[in-house]
């Protein structure tokens, strides 16, 4: 049996503070006591999620997690105004900014910056708060996602980011294992976020794919809400895994087999050839677009 972790008094770092899950979460762990300090890439973003909280239990900092030299001055100003860290969230992720794409029609430097954020922006978020931690006996929570068990086709970057945080959460645990502090995974399924909103009705075609591939129980979003309170439950028993909603537990027990299966439908499927396709098409005309528009600027500016 775990001994339960109480949050009251604790101090919490969330990154990524001001999207749907972060903001939920931040006030979830809020109410259960704890002080926090909110990260997010804009100061406007963050200050606006602390109005209305007691000043003297919040922090709230502008950050871009792919600056290790911000991230690690952020805990050291934690520590300067709580006198210590307890628990850190890494949180922060970024998707496609417009368009689905494929991995031949993407732009390279937009998948570079989703790796930097989703993948190495978690590990700078962990590295930078390890030793207090360590020190504290706490915790630390990295945010994979469902993408990290199923295809993730026509969103190659998010999911291999988060397939890799899987990996990093589920290392730092067994290296943590025996020093009082420990490190858990957090899988949320589809959640009603703006970066969610692209397969919900966003974009036709990525839509018709998720409809395609996905039975409707599956693709059914959850609230941000729903997130935060199984996060909250999970850190009070430092669950090794928070996967939410539950539905998908099965999902990833199977993995092995559900894989085979899915990806040999995908392969025989002429219905998802067709979208991937489309998609494909759409992608390589909002770039060729984009560069046309770029270079007339160009042009424009050198005249």
């Amino acid at each position: 049996m775990r001994t339960k972790y109480a949050l009251t008094d604790k101090v919490v770092w969330i990154t990524g503070a001001a999207g749907g899950i972060g903001a939920a979460s931040a006030k979830a762990i809020y109410d259960a006591g704890a002080c926090l300090v909110l990260t997010d890439l804009t100061q406007t973003s963050v200050d606006a999620l602390v109005a209305g909280m007691d000043c003297k239990r919040v922090l709230a900092q502008s950050l871009d997690v792919t600056d290790a030299y911000q991230t690690k001055s952020v805990v050291n100003c934690a520590v300067a105004r709580f006198g210590r860290l307890d628990i850190a969230i890494a949180n922060a992720a970024i998707s496609w900014s417009g368009e689905p794409a494929t991995l031949i029609s993407c732009d390279e430097a937009e998948f570079e910056r989703i790796v930097e954020v989703d993948f190495l922006g978690v590990w700078r978020t962990v590295k930078a708060a390890l030793p207090e931690v360590l020190r504290n006996r706490g915790q630390i929570v990295v945010t994979s996602s469902i993408y990290a068990f199923i295809n993730g086709m026509v969103n190659a970057p998010y999911a291999a980011s988060k397939a890799a945080v899987e990996s990093l959460g589920r290392s730092l645990r067994s290296e943590l294992a025996g020093t009082g502090a420990s490190a858990s995974v957090l899988y949320p399924g589809w959640t009603s976020t703006p970066m969610a909103k692209v397969a919900f009705g966003g974009h036709p075609v990525a839509t018709e794919l998720l409809n395609t591939i996905m039975p409707a129980p599956a693709r059914r979003p959850i609230p941000p809400e729903d997130v935060a309170r199984a996060l909250v439950e999970g850190l009070a028993c430092r669950a090794p895994r928070i996967i939410v909603p539950p539905r998908w537990r099965p999902v990833s027990l199977l993995r092995g087999v559900l894989m085979l299966v899915t990806d040999e439908y995908i392969d025989r499927s002429a219905a998802m050839h067709r979208l991937v396709r489309r998609i494909d098409i759409l992608s390589r005309s909002v770039h060729a677009r984009a560069g046309n528009e770029m270079e007339k600027s160009v042009e424009q500016s050198t005249k």
